[in-house]
């Protein structure tokens, strides 16, 4: 399974709208179908599929592009495997039996699987949270050579599981596939069944999701995996022999589907309890006592100031990102099948940004007025009564031609964000802004007089990463 990303938090793409509002409007939705074409038209990944969660429901579901070299039109309710994100349905299950009185999270590894190195110091909990010190043996993000052959998770915990731990259980955090091959081994070996069958019982038929064992998620009907090598064609990429997932990466489901566990999560339902849902969410301290920032199965983390709960995922030839707001009852699902580039997680990032209010009202105003004021530019006619006598003094013939001729010939935008907080510089409001484009994204510095409706003192355009 791939390594865990803790990916960047890119700024995408914003429309302003209303925190209670349910369904997608016009505008937001034709921001959502640009922002995902445009993406896999600048990534080359094939296909996307993604659902949005705004106000504890379901509001938009659509698949894009290609899924495969048979099908036709992209279906919103193929099957694509989550991989990783499927760690917190593994987490869920042990969660339950401990509910039940079968184990404790905190006991010894050794208790169930003796045979594992340092099985007698790490826990179950330490597993769950990447804080074993068993050596990860997936670290790459290429099927390696053995995955060409199909395993079991004795092969997997043989080869990986038996030898040096990486460091003190505890002490660390590391990614570590293998600690949760170990993990679905204790919940089977106390229940007597696979970890899948676990999963569809306990957690996804109760929620009515369609789900399957991602080695199952192949042949006519599924999307097929792509990859790149450096800046080649996009090629289709063989899928991993039988076995190599496990409980790492073992699930296969619809956006849609996964939009419902996100669901249960907002709503801290059922299966899980709502003590168990705040458990998963709660960051791991170390021995040393710092935050491992990772729960059970889920990474807490911040996007732009609000709350996130998110985990991405990689298998082979797919990438996917799965991103939970609780405060904000939202959720974004984006499910690719490209093993190249970060086109899922700025896609997610992206529909955020439609989902999501701003996090201050005079922040929301004034990043509109910034986009008035940018789309002005591309004209080379700003509004001389939002500029102080500086800018305008600034804002000269020569400027306005450039920044006119400049900016018009890149056409529209596929977002327009503010970058970073607002602070305060010689009695101005300083607030900076990024612009994105297919090809290439603009920074914007400003500076504005207080208030939503201050006047811009500066507002200068330039090139950027």
């Amino acid at each position: 399974m791939n390594p865990y990303r803790l990916a960047l938090a890119l700024p995408l793409a914003f429309l302003a709208a209303p925190a209670l509002a349910q369904q997608l409007s016009p505008e937001e939705a034709a921001a959502v179908d640009r922002l995902v074409t445009m993406t896999l038209a600048d990534t080359g990944v094939p296909s996307a599929s993604v659902a949005i969660v705004r106000g504890g429901e379901t509001v938009f579901t659509k698949a894009y592009g290609k899924q495969s070299e048979r099908a036709g039109a992209a279906d919103a309710k193929a099957i694509y495997p989550i991989a990783s994100i499927s760690k917190q349905f593994v987490a869920a299950v042990l969660q339950q039996l401990e509910n039940e009185g079968k184990l404790s999270l905190d006991d010894r590894v050794a208790k169930y699987v003796p045979d594992v190195s340092g099985a007698d110091r790490i826990t179950i909990r330490q597993l769950l949270a990447h804080t074993s010190g068993l050596q990860d043996y997936w670290p790459q993000d290429y099927s390696f050579a053995a995955m060409s052959t199909a395993t079991k998770p004795q092969g997997i915990i043989d080869r990986w599981g038996k030898k040096p731990l990486d460091f003190e259980p505890g002490a660390q955090w590391q990614y570590s596939n293998t600690g949760y091959v170990v993990a679905g081994q204790i919940a089977s070996k106390v229940t007597g069944k696979p970890i899948v069958q676990l999963m569809q019982e306990r957690l996804l038929k109760p929620l009515g999701i369609r789900a399957v064992d991602q080695d199952d998620a192949v042949g006519p009907g599924h999307p097929q995996g792509y990859q790149r090598f450096a800046l080649g064609p996009v090629r289709l990429e063989p899928p991993a022999a039988r076995g190599w997932l496990y409980a790492a990466g073992d699930l296969a489901m619809s956006a849609g589907d996964l939009a419902k566990w996100n669901i249960a999560r907002l709503n801290r339902a059922a299966p899980l309890t709502p003590d168990d849902w705040a458990e998963q969410e709660t960051p791991v301290k170390l021995t040393n006592g710092e935050s491992s920032g990772y729960g059970l199965g889920v990474v807490a983390g911040n996007r732009d100031g609000r709350r996130t709960i998110e985990h991405s995922g990689g298998a082979v030839g797919f990438l996917l990102q799965n991103m939970v707001f609780p405060d904000q009852k939202a959720a974004v699902t984006v499910l690719t099948n490209g093993s190249f580039s970060d086109t899922s997680t700025r896609i997610a990032t992206g529909l955020a940004r439609v989902v999501l209010p701003p996090t201050n009202a005079e922040d929301a105003a004034v990043l509109t007025a910034a986009r008035t004021l940018f789309d002005q530019l591309r004209r080379g006619q700003p509004d001389a009564g939002r500029l102080t006598e500086n800018a305008r003094f600034y804002f000269t013939p020569a400027a306005l031609a450039d920044y006119r001729q400049s900016l018009s010939a890149l056409g529209e935008p596929t977002s327009f964000t503010q970058a970073g907080r607002a602070s305060l510089r010689g009695g101005f409001v300083q607030r900076r802004f990024r612009v994105t484009y297919p090809n290439r994204t603009l920074a914007i510095s400003t500076f504005a007089e207080p208030g939503s409706n201050g006047r811009w003192e500066q507002f200068m355009v330039s090139p950027t990463q």
